[in-house]
């Protein structure tokens, strides 16, 4: 009766208790799955790039699953939700956006199945997490520790695999070290001392002009903004004490527009006198601190600094370098070690930073500046007794969550008030599009050794992890009784999509692939993975060094499990007014 009243009304109300969530979750299915299955031939070292053409008419070309995602026009609510899981593997591990996504389409496939064959899809969600944390383990087991300090050559060639699905795949060489070396300086001397590493003290810089192969890394700071030459100032300064000021050095405007009329040219000099005076007294309290480099952000009230007081300060030998951006200034302040300065009454030789050299130089075809030689301590009474205090802070702290699994606490305190490193990169392209995808590029790199701070494990790529997991949970799959065992297979074969989409996507016969990664690892070779260089299967991709951090794999299966069971427990959409 129920399908004679659907032909004839086809309205929700035809729907009863039972059919309407299952429909509904279909959908939902359908439409995720297109999603994963619009960026699977992105992933892989011979995977293909989109190309994405905004609104604004702006082109972005990309293979990284997350820039493809984010830029894409998605309108249904659970598609959305692969956007959000792809983002939230970039925030935890950074790389493997593309591989989370599409094992998330797998996992909502064999939901599918498993809802057909009539299996509650909260059973099917509890399962899938259980599966999930077995297989986490089963990560843990096959990964080997590495010793961040010793181990350089395995950072960088965990980075060069994660750079080899990139157009700068063959700057690979250049961009691995430089990546490396990046974060551990960042991470500070000794790399096992912190456990996670911010990459905001990483400061990319796209200029271009000369090839990916220019790209260098720049023990310092480098300013995109040049110094300001009009006045006849210095363009040089060693032995600098640079100031960042957040105040104008120009003449003072009411707040509301008013005009003020002159009728006698003696009103006129004392304005102009003025002017003068207050400009000066500024400048002569700036030159008294022994600032001699002067950081100017950018003001949209009132000019930043007029042509009077660049005047003044070239003749007091002072650079200025102004049109600082707002969001550069904590950067800077972190860098240099100096103090934002808000008003001249402020300006203290006590807030200053010092450097060896601030040198505007000319690099193919742009001019830049460059700040090298930072002393990181100004002050170091004041800086020995912020760490004592510092010190027994974390003492206390440390005792009074002794025993409660804090035991490292005092170390991390200590580490991230001491730890105060900052790294620039200067990224060299032919074009803006190329520069957009090296920076992307060189991000995903550093996260990978970010993730090699934060868990220094490493585990075998090209699909080995996905395959021994999948064959250790198909033969736990047979121990099981009930509903589970069926669930427990159906995830298993899932993971196999991993390794399937990485052999199709390299031209590959999957099915060939596949069958002989398995007949591998059930003699005992849990290392087997695909090899694009010897087009086929290798028989240790640890050996050939195909590597990635296990935190990108435990995360995506992770992040894909928990966006599985968010789907399946959706049974109704409803709009609101």
């Amino acid at each position: 009766m129920a399908t004679k009243a659907q032909t004839s009304t086809p309205s929700n109300s035809v729907f009863n208790n039972r059919e309407k969530p299952q429909e509904v979750r279909k959908a939902n299915i359908i439409a995720a799955r297109a999603v994963a299955d619009a960026i699977r031939t992105s992933l892989g070292p011979k995977g293909m790039d989109k190309m994405i053409k905004s609104s604004k008419g702006e082109v972005v070309i990309s293979n990284d699953g997350h820039t493809i995602l984010k830029e894409m026009s998605i309108l249904h609510p659970v598609a959305k939700m692969l956007v959000e899981v792809s983002a939230a593997q970039d925030a935890e591990a950074g790389d493997g956006t593309t591989s989370v996504v599409i094992l998330t389409g797998a996992l909502l496939g064999a939901c599918e199945k498993l809802l057909s064959k009539g299996i509650h899809p909260m059973i099917i969600a509890e399962s899938f997490q259980n599966a999930a944390a077995r297989c986490v383990e089963i990560l843990h087991e096959m990964s080997h520790k590495i010793d961040l300090v010793k181990d350089r050559d395995a950072l960088v060639r965990a980075a060069s695999t994660s750079l080899s699905s990139k157009i700068v795949s063959q700057f690979s060489s250049k961009l691995a070290p430089l990546s490396v070396d990046c974060v551990l300086k960042v991470a500070g001397s000794n790399g096992q001392a912190t456990s996670n590493v911010d990459l905001n003290n990483i400061r990319l810089i796209k200029k271009v002009g000369g090839t990916i192969d220019d790209t260098e890394m720049i023990d310092g700071v480098v300013l995109t903004q040049t110094s300001v030459k009009n006045a006849g100032g210095p363009t040089r300064m060693e032995k600098a004490k640079i100031g960042l000021i957040q105040f104008q050095i120009s003449p003072p405007k009411p707040d509301t527009e008013n005009n003020i009329v002159v009728n006698d040219y003696r009103q006129m000099d004392k304005i102009l006198k003025e002017e003068r005076a207050y400009l000066l007294n500024i400048c002569k309290k700036i030159k008294k601190s022994k600032c001699n480099v002067l950081l100017i952000q950018k003001s949209i009230l009132r000019d930043a600094v007029n042509d009077l007081a660049l005047h003044f300060l070239a003749k007091l030998k002072i650079m200025v370098i102004k049109d600082i951006e707002r969001d550069e200034i904590e950067f800077l302040s972190k860098s240099l070690n100096c103090k934002p300065i808000s008003d001249v009454d402020f300006f203290t030789e006590d807030r200053l930073g010092t450097a060896d050299l601030v040198d505007e130089i000319d690099s193919d075809g742009s001019r830049i500046v460059k700040i090298t030689g930072i002393h990181q301590s100004n002050n170091q009474p004041q800086q020995q007794e912020q760490e004592s205090f510092v010190s027994e802070l974390a003492n206390s702290v440390e005792s009074t969550l002794s025993g409660n699994g804090y035991s490292s606490s005092k170390t991390n305190y200590y580490n991230n008030f001491h730890t105060n490193n900052t790294v620039s990169v200067v990224v060299r392209g032919a074009n803006n599009m190329i520069l957009d995808e090296t920076e992307r590029s060189i991000h995903d790199s550093l996260c990978v050794i970010r993730c090699l701070v934060k868990q220094p494990a490493l585990i075998a790529g090209g699909g080995a992890p996905e395959i021994e997991a999948s064959r250790i949970l198909m033969k736990e799959a047979r121990a099981l009784q009930g509903v589970e065992a069926f669930v427990w297979q159906e995830f298993a074969q899932a993971l196999e999509i991993i390794p399937t989409t990485l052999a199709e996507n390299a031209g590959l016969n999957s099915i060939k692939v596949v069958t002989e990664l398995r007949s591998k690892h059930e003699r005992g070779e849990k290392n087997a993975g695909i090899s694009v260089r010897r087009s086929g299967t290798t028989s240790d991709a640890y050996v050939e060094h195909i590597l990635q951090p296990l935190l990108v794999s435990t995360s995506a299966i992770t992040l894909a499990s928990e966006c599985v069971k968010s789907i399946l427990r959706i049974d109704d959409i409803t709009f609101s007014r």
